[in-house]
């Protein structure tokens, strides 16, 4: 069984999907209601294109799924928050069903004074805001080293109307939040934090406009949950030290971004500090790497997938020994007395 998400409605679905199918499983599909019109869809083109035996779609909310996950699986996949996830996880714990979850978290950022400030501000521009934030690997907050801040959130300011123009919400490439629910959250986030005007939001259209909060701290109600919008808080460091025992005593993050030219502060990262998976110099591509094994640790799921790693994960390895039968050894049957040495060379 696979358990869809809204954001990216029929990635999310068919990908594992077509992971499930390659090696060789039967699928029942359950897209996200939130995500409604897109759900239908997938259902009509199931529907029409597949044996019900061998793929099929059940639509519906949270009622649908609790009836389909009270339903003995082979396996169970879901993409999702990590309230549902667990949802999940003691339902297909009724059957001893093994479960893949992808679920999120508040993936950091971290920029040092070595990075290129260039390409760090547009890739960072470009992964947070990219689905006005509703992606599950944005960068969700920036830990950027104190000496290079100003210029850094300087260049990250200028390339926002640069990719959306002056008004981001006359521009087709800037969507909406997903639904009212979702956008009163991120609203409520936003006025904690700020003075917000008219002009950062739209309850009509639903939207939010890309916004960064400078001068946060790790205590600010910003930084208590993952933020899945445009809004972009900032923390600074003067030493990696201080900010790896930080980011490891939080809930693991789903994907983490380094921006640096330093090797030894690469390593430092990589070794230290907990993730599910990320970049260096970069952000949200390693999600395309096929190569790549995509998932999340602890809080930010469990289990991956992508190319062979999705293959993996749908597939069970079954053992099997097969012996001749024209031979039989005598020392593997009691009585043992005498045989012992015998047995040792054997298996030695």
């Amino acid at each position: 069984m696979i358990i869809g998400a809204w954001n990216y409605p029929i990635l999310l679905a068919l990908h594992p999907v077509i992971s499930a199918i390659a090696a060789g499983n039967t699928v029942v599909l359950k897209p996200s209601e939130i995500a409604h019109n897109t759900s239908r869809l997938l259902n009509e083109i199931v529907t029409n294109t597949f044996s019900p035996e061998f793929f099929t779609v059940f639509e519906g909310g949270p009622e649908t799924a609790q009836t389909i996950l009270d339903q003995r699986f082979d396996y169970i996949f879901y993409t999702g928050s990590k309230r549902v996830g667990k949802l999940v996880m003691q339902a297909a714990a009724q059957h001893l069903t093994p479960v893949t979850l992808e679920l999120g978290g508040k993936s950091p950022a971290i920029i040092d004074q070595t990075a290129n400030l260039d390409i760090a501000s547009k890739r960072i521009a470009w992964g947070k805001f990219l689905n006005a934030g509703q992606t599950c690997v944005a960068p969700d907050y920036l830990l950027v080293e104190e000496s290079i801040k100003e210029k850094l959130l300087g260049k990250i300011e200028r390339a926002i109307p640069q990719f959306y123009g002056e008004d981001p919400s006359q521009n087709g490439d800037y969507p909406g939040i997903i639904n009212e629910s979702h956008f009163n959250r991120l609203v409520s986030l936003l006025e904690n934090e700020t003075n917000a005007s008219d002009r950062q939001y739209d309850r009509k259209k639903l939207y939010i406009a890309p916004t960064i909060l400078d001068n946060r701290s790790w205590d600010d109600p910003i930084m208590q949950e993952e933020i899945f919008g445009p809004i972009l808080p900032v923390l600074t460091f003067s030493e990696l030290d201080e900010i790896t025992d930080k980011i490891n005593a939080r809930p693991t993050p789903l994907a983490l971004y380094l921006f640096t030219s330093d090797k030894t502060a690469e390593q430092h990262v990589i070794r230290h500090i907990e993730f599910g998976g990320g970049c260096i110099n970069d952000t949200v591509v390693h999600l395309g790497n096929l190569n790549l094994p995509f998932g999340g640790k602890g809080s930010s799921g469990m289990g991956s997938y992508h190319g062979k790693a999705g293959f993996d994960t749908f597939s069970y390895k079954k053992s099997i020994l097969k012996k001749p039968t024209w031979i039989d050894i005598p020392y593997r049957y009691a009585p043992y007395n005498g045989k012992l040495k015998w047995l040792k060379k054997i298996f030695n």
